[in-house]
């Protein structure tokens, strides 16, 4: 800003200049360059109101990264504690199989992976009404296996991490070591599975995201990180 207001000035004392120099045309360069000086500020204003769209769309999808974080969802391998009021042949305590199910007294399997506790609740409590008097279900989340990230590539240290508190990429990347001599880090990018079941490639500035200048972006489970 400083450096377009010293341009502006400069253009405006050598316009005056050449008005002394030339009288008969200063009426018309004046105009000219005045114009000039406003349509200038007038792109540099449009530039900027282009931008806060984008900032904006960042920090609405860093928003929905964080709302998605906090939902539990129930994944392969947790385990859960289910009691039903008044029946205790029907509580059980019980671990997801990797096919993503559980199975119950009287119920046998149960598809759960990717619900929320509230909703295996209502689900239990619509298909228990066939053999319980109004069943009141309740489920307790004794622990959580399934919140992982991958860390692949020229990192010191691949493999699986848990993800049951919020990480940044830079974190993950800092308990995987860090880079190895070989990494290019300017080739770090996330593979994450959409709601829709795709699959969608986000590119990760590590310089950037170091310096404070880009968004050091938060991990969703499943996500996996990849170092070329």
């Amino acid at each position: 800003m400083k450096d377009f207001g010293r341009s502006a000035m400069t253009l405006v004392v050598s316009v005056a200049v050449l008005a002394g120099l030339c009288p008969a045309a200063s009426g018309q360069t004046l105009q000219a360059s005045t114009k000039a000086v406003k349509e200038s500020s007038s792109r540099r204003g449009e530039t900027t109101k282009t931008n806060q769209p984008a900032k904006a769309a960042n920090s609405s999808a860093a928003a929905s990264v964080e709302a998605d974080f906090d939902v539990y969802r129930i994944g392969i391998e947790d385990e859960l504690q289910i009691s039903v009021w008044r029946e205790p042949e029907l509580s059980v305590s019980v671990v997801v199989r990797p096919d993503g199910k559980i199975t119950m007294p009287l119920l046998n399997d149960i598809a759960v992976v990717g619900l929320r506790t509230d909703e295996l609740q209502s689900v239990l409590t619509e298909r228990l009404k066939s053999v319980v008097n109004e069943p009141q279900v309740t489920i307790i989340v004794r622990q959580i296996h399934s919140r992982k990230v991958y860390l692949f590539g020229e990192v010191a240290r691949p493999g699986t991490f848990t993800l049951n508190t919020k990480k940044s990429v830079l974190e993950l990347l800092a308990e995987g070591g860090g880079f190895t001599p070989f990494a290019s880090r300017d080739s770090v990018y996330i593979l994450r599975r959409t709601k829709e079941g795709k699959q969608v490639r986000l590119p990760f500035n590590y310089k950037k995201a170091l310096t404070g200048h880009s968004e050091n972006l938060l991990l969703l489970p499943g996500d996996v990180v990849v170092v070329r």
